[in-house]
């Protein structure tokens, strides 16, 4: 499923931790790596505009630090047998990440969460986020290392149903079928939709029931494939219900979509996704 990923990096330890999980799955999957480091062209042609000499300092420093960015993930290398290349773009960061991918045929992006500060901060915030929110191919987003087993045991997929719901659901199980883990399905079920209703009793009962038929196909394709599956459906405000679950359960990674149904279940779409991107301690897949 991932014959390429792609690991961008500023040499922040969050890049580093998105780095080990990248390999991780490079090693499980048997995929190539391409790291890249961007070197932000703004830093040193808009706000040092007229200063030549101060410009071109500031440009040589960030190619330092670029590469010395890819020598560390180049180190991690060592601990694995993958295959990778590097590369050092200039650019604006979160476009050029996106135009590598697609030079490349990137299958999967890995990148931190939490980058640097100052003139080479980003990977930090909106710039990870707009990756996810924009890009074509899966994101793996992470801000901390893989344990030592270097593994997932538990993975937990939200979905509502939708189209995009379901592609993330193809990529947690080929991600659970590699790790033997056992799969979450999880669905949820938002009180607030049915505030104001005229019949609230009946609309919860309506929405439990789709949510259960969703957890279920999810469950029987698990079923399909050897994998052990539990299936949830739980009540809440999505954001918050998918953290609990998350740490009642002891969840390794999270694999959900972008966008999801409009109306009443839509709770994967945007600010949900990206709460969970943001905040979560553990690996988010984002399709």
């Amino acid at each position: 499923m991932y014959n390429t990923i792609l690991v961008p990096t500023d040499g922040s330890e969050g890049a580093k931790a998105a780095a080990r999980h990248g390999l991780n799955l490079a090693n499980a999957f048997d995929s190539k790596v391409q790291f890249l480091s961007v070197v932000d062209d703004r830093a040193y042609s808009s706000s040092l505009a007229g200063i030549d000499s101060a410009a071109n300092d500031q440009r040589e420093a960030l190619e330092r630090q670029a590469s010395n960015a890819l020598q560390v993930l180049e180190g991690l290398v060592d601990e694995t047998p993958s295959t990778y290349q590097t590369a050092i773009e200039h650019g604006v960061p979160h476009e050029t990440i996106r135009s590598s991918a697609d030079e490349h045929d990137v299958d999967l992006i890995a990148m931190g969460t939490h980058g640097r500060t100052g003139l080479d901060r980003y990977l930090i915030g909106s710039v990870a986020e707009r990756v996810v929110r924009t890009s074509d191919v899966p994101v793996l987003t992470a801000q901390t290392k893989p344990e030592e087993s270097s593994g997932y045991d538990r993975i937990v997929i939200p979905t509502d149903g939708s189209d995009t719901a379901t592609v993330a659901v193809d990529h947690g199980l080929a991600i659970a079928e590699q790790y033997d883990a056992t799969v979450h399905a999880l669905s949820v079920v938002e009180l607030s939709a049915v505030a104001g209703s005229y019949d609230v009793p009946s609309m919860i009962e309506s929405l439990t029931e789709r949510c259960e038929r969703t957890v279920e196909s999810v469950a029987e394709e698990c079923e399909n494939r050897g994998l052990d599956v539990v299936a949830d459906v739980v009540e809440g405000t999505p954001y918050q219900a998918i953290q609990k679950y998350i740490r009642s359960e002891e969840i390794d990674l999270v694999a959900m979509g972008t966008h999801g149904r409009t109306g009443l279940g839509r709770y994967l779409i945007g600010s949900v996704t990206e709460r969970i991107v943001r905040t979560s301690d553990i690996p988010v897949l984002t399709v």
